[in-house]
């Protein structure tokens, strides 16, 4: 008798070997981590949210903890409830752990791709934790020839007349967890750049010239930090605001 399977799932969990960089665990501690569950971001940069929970910010000891919390509906990202342990955060994502009054953004900081920033307690932190940065990263025409815009965390939003303008690269200030556009800053000579990876993430400075891509080249951007011009390509730099940042990173 022949027995008909459906095709396995992929496995909900990483061997710490192949764990990025970033993610602050002992490698060699236990055999597996959680793994991210496809999502907002990529495997390669984002953090699951129990091991943000658990093993970054040490908000809780264990996993069964970190799956109780989320279970009560304590946490928000980008203002929504999220219940799973894999469910993957990245860059400018905003946490609120409700019952600590915490609130964090995931920012590059330090060389590391992703690191949590704590959003000072006040009026600040009323004002921004519902406020985030998205990168343009796709624009394209859909049906019925209204424009779409798909930014860095997976949003779409259609026809904006705030958009007119704004292309790929450039960078929307959203109120989440709506997606109401409040502000645009665009990559372009004189604005304020973050890298957001390589040797460099984390750095923050003001762009002096943006160079278009060629066959062999992608398009870079030159951004001058601390008297010294880095050179780096448009893919890992965010536009962040013009004269002064649009949130605080």
């Amino acid at each position: 008798m022949v027995s008909i399977m459906g095709k396995k799932a992929g496995s909900n969990r990483l061997k710490r070997q192949m764990m990025p960089a970033f993610w602050q665990v002992p490698r060699k501690a236990y055999r597996f981590a959680i793994r991210p569950i496809p999502g907002p971001h990529p495997i390669d940069r984002c953090y699951p949210l129990g091991v943000l929970l658990r093993d970054v910010l040490k908000v809780v000891s264990n996993m069964r903890e970190t799956e109780k919390v989320l279970h009560n509906g304590y946490v928000y990202v980008d203002g929504v409830k999220r219940y799973d342990v894999h469910f993957p955060v990245g860059l400018m994502d905003v946490v609120e752990l409700q019952p600590l009054k915490k609130v964090y953004r995931l920012v590059p900081r330090d060389g590391l791709i992703l690191k949590p920033i704590e959003i000072a307690e006040g009026e600040k932190m009323e004002k921004e934790k519902n406020l985030k940065i998205c990168k343009v990263v796709r624009k394209h025409t859909v049906k019925g020839g209204r424009i779409q815009y798909t930014l860095h965390d997976g949003r779409n939003i259609l026809d904006d007349p705030k958009l007119n303008g704004i292309t790929i690269n450039d960078s929307i200030l959203i109120k989440v967890p709506g997606q109401e556009v409040i502000d645009t800053v665009k990559m372009e000579k004189g604005a304020l750049a973050l890298i957001t990876a390589g040797d460099n993430a984390g750095t923050t400075g003001r762009i002096v010239e943006v160079k278009e891509g060629t066959i062999t080249l992608p398009k870079r951007v030159v951004v001058e930090s601390d008297s010294k011009r880095l050179e780096i390509p448009a893919d890992i730099v965010i536009a962040i605001g013009r004269e002064r940042p649009l949130l605080s990173i």
